[in-house]
């Protein structure tokens, strides 16, 4: 069971309300994300949807919790919360790890896409300049 965005606990259901009116919950999203993340610029080839899927969820609840604040404003925040937050993937990974597929799953939900996708990649994301894509 996950952790609420705020670290209280709680059975999991309470992430799953769309308080900002986007009509983006956790259950609309899941499908989306698990039928699109092969194909966003930080997925790993021989990496599945299950260790992605926590960060999805994760940056999906975190948005609707934040609606109205910029990224740069939680970022942080959500760093900590991370280590806090109860992952139900294969694996419970680090911030650095999964930090361009929350981003990402914020995005999606705030509608806030000042982030050009192909500069995101694992680790090497630089909002001034190019980064290297890892291969697949």
């Amino acid at each position: 069971m996950a952790d609420r965005i705020d670290g209280t606990g709680g059975s999991g259901n309470e992430q799953n309300v769309d308080r900002a009116g986007t009509g983006k919950t956790w259950d609309n999203e899941d499908s989306w994300w698990r039928s699109n993340f092969a194909d966003r610029p930080y997925a790993q080839s021989g990496l599945g949807y299950d260790y992605y899927q926590p960060a999805y969820r994760y940056g999906t609840e975190a948005a609707n919790h934040h609606m109205g604040r910029d990224w740069k404003e939680v970022e942080s925040d959500l760093r900590t919360g991370w280590d806090k937050y109860t992952h139900e993937g294969s694996a419970k990974s680090t911030w650095e790890d999964m930090k361009d597929a929350v981003h990402d799953a914020w995005q999606r939900v705030t509608g806030r896409h000042g982030v050009d996708a192909d500069q995101m990649s694992k680790g090497s994301y630089n909002p001034g300049g190019s980064s290297a894509r890892d291969s697949r």
